[in-house]
């Protein structure tokens, strides 16, 4: 049995305002394929699926699991890149009552995997050969087998999407799209089953298991199409992987609005912007990182338009404005957007709003939600308006627990109920989110806090800097002191100095900035595009990074001062 914090007064609530509804994923899946059977719905590298023959495949999907034996709420893991079968297994799972597991990444290794195939109970993997960190090196059938062995995991079946050797008795193939396939298996319609269990990306340590109804998930869904207007005219394209909760998202909205949704399929082998014109999306999700990217291709092009995109969405870190300027100058509307894996897309900007809201906030809580600023400290005391403090939340988009961690769950909520989100940040006036950073990141300088996402904000702000991580390095004076580590455009070399230069010419206090300074190629990030500040800072701890201290030098009053120590 799933324990879940479905409450029947809240649900009661949540029915009659209409955030949640009786049709389930599925449901709506099949209003579309009955009214509009001919229209395209799904688009990968290979692919472009009608409504009609969308539903065909999940129907056939869902009676291929059925025939294994599985029961209402066991548990399908999928481990695969940005393909249709990603889609429909989903959708396979909200119409048998099965729970979807679709966060298993391709930086996973088949260790990772296995440990994750254990802690859900997956009982199905469908998965691509040769995915991942190191299976191409890893025989992942043979891993399988040998933990079912051991009585670890108690999985039935890969279900393998492509054309590769079945060479462990584990083996099978996923089903292939058969046009006109009907199932005489009964759907569960049950909109308010467990239907979608995702492990957090795990920045702050060991990941989570969020678990979704198909009514928290399209709860987001709906506010969104509702609020930017989006119906079966609208082209999506996710550029973040489906196993990372911005696809789910996607599909959230795809189902809501009948529009088609285009997968960032790795087959296309083609750049971002090409792929974006080529499939003619109107509408773009992913997370800063992707947007830094397509910016980049642009201007090395010297392009100035991004073919018939109109909105661009970005979420799962903090948006730099000057980012979200750069997109209102070229006539794309950025959404800036902040949410969890547990409560999806919650906050987000309207078209309606002016650009300083849309480059500074992350605009107003969706339909059914609600958001408030508690201590920090006290999560149970609500905070003023424009003071900095732990972001909670709760409503309608809320996941209904962690899977099998029943402390966990409990320690993610104060005592009004509010979920506590372990982000720092301010509301004002307006019910306009700002975000300062996580608790965690916080920076503590001989009782001096210091907020890395605002540091990073301001660096960015540098013509030759593309990317941005500050964290803590440990001080034995002081605690710690702040380490800024940056990547250059077109990897050129940067003066440190000048950099801080730059960070004191856009404002940012002598009291805030760095005293240690890294130029690095890349970071470590997490499958969803996070930088992995974490990481960072262990490599500077365990000394395979070692960052140049920096001091940095202001005048005033003609008496040129350096920064206390």
């Amino acid at each position: 049995m799933l324990l879940t914090l479905h409450h029947p007064s809240e649900s009661r609530r949540y029915y009659e305002q209409g955030h949640w509804r009786g049709e389930s994923l599925y449901r709506l899946l099949e209003i579309h394929a009955q009214s509009r059977p001919d229209d395209v719905a799904l688009r990968d590298a290979k692919r472009r699926l009608s409504w009609k023959a969308l539903m065909a495949w999940v129907d056939r999907l869902g009676d291929q699991l059925a025939g294994l034996d599985l029961h209402r709420g066991e548990r399908v893991a999928v481990w695969l890149p940005s393909r249709a079968e990603s889609v429909v297994s989903l959708l396979a799972c909200s119409r048998m009552g099965y729970v979807c597991c679709p966060s298993l990444h391709q930086n996973y290794t088949v260790r990772e995997i296995i440990t994750l195939l254990e802690r859900s109970d997956a009982r199905v993997l469908i998965a691509q050969k040769y995915y991942g960190a190191d299976a191409s090196r890893h025989d992942l059938g043979a891993a399988v087998s040998e933990s079912n062995a051991s009585a670890k995991t108690a999985l039935r079946k890969i279900l393998w999407v492509d054309e590769s050797a079945l060479t462990n008795p584990i083996d099978d193939r996923f089903c292939t799209l058969q046009d006109g396939y009907k199932s005489h298996r009964e759907a569960d319609f049950d909109p308010d089953k467990i239907v979608y269990l995702a492990f957090t990306s795990g920045t702050t340590g060991t990941p989570k298991g969020v678990m979704h109804s198909d009514n928290t998930l399209l709860a987001n869904g709906r506010s969104m199409v509702k609020d930017w207007s989006h119906d079966h005219q609208t082209v999506l394209l996710s550029l973040s992987p489906m196993s990372h909760h911005i696809g789910t998202v996607a599909i959230e909205q795809q189902m809501v609005a009948g529009m088609e949704l285009v997968l960032n399929d790795p087959r296309t082998e083609m750049h971002p912007v090409d792929w974006i014109e080529a499939c003619a999306a109107t509408y773009v999700m992913g997370v800063p990182t992707h947007a830094i990217d397509v910016l980049a291709e642009l201007n090395q092009r010297k392009l100035n338009k991004l073919g018939r995109v109109k909105l661009f969405y970005m979420a799962g870190s903090p948006i730099p404005p000057e980012l979200a300027a750069q997109f209102l100058s070229m006539g794309i509307t950025p959404q800036n957007i902040y949410g969890m894996t547990e409560n999806g897309s919650h906050q987000y900007t309207l078209p309606s709003d002016d650009e300083r809201t849309i480059v500074e906030t992350c605009g107003r809580s969706a339909a059914g939600f609600a958001c408030v600023i508690v201590d920090a400290e006290d999560g149970n005391r609500v905070m003023p308006t424009n003071q900095i403090g732990e972001i909670a939340s709760k409503g309608a988009l809320l996941m209904l627990g962690y899977f099998d961690q029943q402390r966990a769950t409990e320690k993610s909520f104060n005592r009004e109920g509010w979920f506590l989100s372990g982000d720092l940040g301010t509301l004002d006036e307006r019910g306009c989110l700002r975000i300062v950073g996580r608790k965690k990141d916080l920076v503590i300088r001989g009782g001096h806090n210091i907020h890395p996402t605002g540091v990073e904000h301001i660096a960015l702000k540098h013509p030759n800097i593309v990317k941005a991580a500050a964290f803590g390095v440990a001080d034995q004076r002081l605690g710690e002191k702040l380490c800024l580590a940056v990547i250059a455009r077109d990897q050129g070399k940067l003066e440190p100095l000048e950099v801080l230069g730059q960070l004191a010419k856009h404002g940012l206090s002598k009291f805030d900035m760095p005293e240690y300074f890294l130029q690095l190629e890349q970071f470590p990030m997490t499958a969803s595009g996070k930088i992995l500040k974490r990481d960072l800072a262990d490599q500077v701890k365990n000394g395979k990074l070692t960052p140049i201290a920096v001091r940095f030098k202001s005048v005033s009053s003609d008496k040129t001062q350096t920064q206390g120590s």
